[in-house]
């Protein structure tokens, strides 16, 4: 017994052999809206990341999707040609707009945008997780008048940590002068890279304000649980504050002098524990080197020469 194939009558319409055959290429390009939105489309689609970046794709995909609404237009009898561009410029529109509003709702003015623009930027850090970062100090900018304390050596515990913004901060210990604190340094670096989250201490140096200046800081608590939140930005703030902390030990090494008016070397144990131990005998006096224009590598005296 054998079995017919199913007709095909009832799929007429759908028949290859009922398609028009392309005899001949169309000589005449399709108008300059066809093209246009198709350039438009390709710069669109070489968007970035972030803010402007999505805002940028989202506004040329818009163009492109309405030059090509336009051309599906002049298609009488291809309605679905022209709506589907429509409909997806309109998305497109919506999700700039979108985007727009959030890139505005994050936006930081004054101390706090020159704060992102001098350290944070420089990174790489998005207005995103630099929004988080105020969020964390409530976006909150302290004052200190001149001659005001911001830490007592043995007294203030750390239990922040704090950016200036403006004005310049002494630091001093046992009444003697270490080194200056400008604009977009940490006040409390060294203090806070000292200690672990479990632990506690107190400063072990005095900063007093040579000028009225403002700061702005973050509790040490709330910024622990931002970093477990966000390793990234756990991982911004230790390199921001080991470099911190580099270059005041290069502002301390630079202004370090003994008598003779040469530098002395900070990798030497004897400048950490002081010149005293110099005095006492407890270890072998300094001879620096002859040429002053290079930098300063000092040698201990072997005490048999």
């Amino acid at each position: 017994m054998t079995m017919d194939p199913p007709s095909l009558s009832g799929r007429a319409n759908y028949s290859v052999s009922d398609q028009p055959l392309c005899s001949e290429w169309q000589k005449a390009p399709e108008g300059a809206v066809f093209h246009l939105a198709h350039i438009l489309l390709v710069l669109g689609f070489m968007g970035g990341s972030g803010f402007y970046g999505l805002l940028y794709m989202f506004s040329f995909l818009a163009l492109g999707f309405l030059c090509c609404c336009l051309h599906g237009w002049s298609e009488p009898c291809a309605p679905d040609a022209s709506a589907w561009p429509c409909a997806l410029s309109v998305l497109c529109v919506a999700q700039a707009l979108h985007v727009a509003h959030r890139a505005r709702s994050v936006a930081f003015g004054g101390e706090l945008q020159e704060l992102y623009a001098r350290m944070f930027n420089k990174l790489g850090v998005s207005l995103t997780h630099y929004g988080e970062i105020v969020a964390c100090c409530e976006g909150q900018i302290q004052t200190m008048e001149k001659d005001h304390f911001f830490s007592i050596e043995g007294k203030t515990p750390i239990d922040k940590l704090s950016v200036l913004l403006s004005g310049r901060v002494r630091v001093s210990v046992n009444g003697e002068f270490l080194h200056y604190i400008h604009p977009f340094q940490f006040l409390d670096s060294p203090e806070w890279d000292s200690l672990r989250p479990s632990e506690d201490g107190v400063f072990q140096v005095t900063l007093r304000a040579d000028s009225r200046c403002r700061y702005v800081t973050w509790r040490r608590k709330k910024l622990y649980l931002l970093f477990a939140q966000h390793r990234y930005i756990a991982r911004i703030f230790a390199l921001l504050v080991r470099n911190d902390i580099a270059d005041k030990l290069f502002s301390l090494n630079t202004a370090a002098l003994d008598g003779r008016g040469f530098r002395y070397d900070l990798r030497l144990p004897s400048f950490c524990h002081g010149p005293h131990l110099e005095r006492t005998g407890a270890i072998p006096p300094l001879r620096p080197s002859r040429n002053r224009n290079k930098r300063v590598i000092t040698k201990p005296v072997d005490s048999k020469s």
